[in-house]
């Protein structure tokens, strides 16, 4: 398994700020993706700037198709409220790991 990112950003200014009932639905779905990622062992690493420019999710895949297809998959993505940008992801330092 190669490790993966990739950064969402949101396709309207301050969107983050200002969802409506139907965007907090598909935000719902977006975090409960990534749960269940997490659940499934894939996901290492997920969450949003606090200044709203852009999210992480740093996760396995077997391949980087595999990876873009997780990424285009995100319900947020798919629902078009945000953009998603995905690359191959190289640990060279991580705390706990010599």
């Amino acid at each position: 398994m190669q490790h993966y990112i990739y950064m969402l950003r949101p396709t309207q200014p301050d969107m983050m700020s200002n969802l409506s009932d139907g965007q907090q639905s598909i935000m719902v779905d977006h975090f409960d993706n990534l749960k269940r990622m997490l659940r499934d062992g894939s996901l290492l690493l997920a969450g949003p700037c606090t200044d709203e420019a852009f999210g992480i999710v740093i996760f396995t895949a077997e391949s980087i198709k595999e990876a873009q297809k997780i990424a285009g998959d995100d319900p947020a993505v798919k629902a078009g409220l945000m953009t998603a940008e995905c690359h191959e992801f190289h640990v060279s330092l991580q705390s706990g790991r010599d």
